[in-house]
């Protein structure tokens, strides 16, 4: 029996397309991250100095936890 090979390159442009849309996902992705962070820290900036020690935390914490 003969063995065929079926591989073929990319049509052109593919890998241009999948590098554009893995780019895109990641700025997206960074983008979600950032903007998680931001409403976290605007939460615990609401949060009287009473409410922040009641959870363990303290004013100076807040920067490193929406990090």
């Amino acid at each position: 029996m003969a063995a065929v090979e079926t591989t073929r390159p990319a049509p052109f442009g593919a890998i241009t397309t999948y590098r554009a849309i893995v780019a895109l996902s990641n700025v997206t992705r960074t983008f979600a991250a950032w903007n998680d962070a931001r409403i976290t820290r605007k939460s615990l900036n609401k949060l009287s100095d009473r409410e922040l020690d009641d959870i363990g935390l303290c004013r100076g914490d807040i920067e490193f936890i929406g990090r």
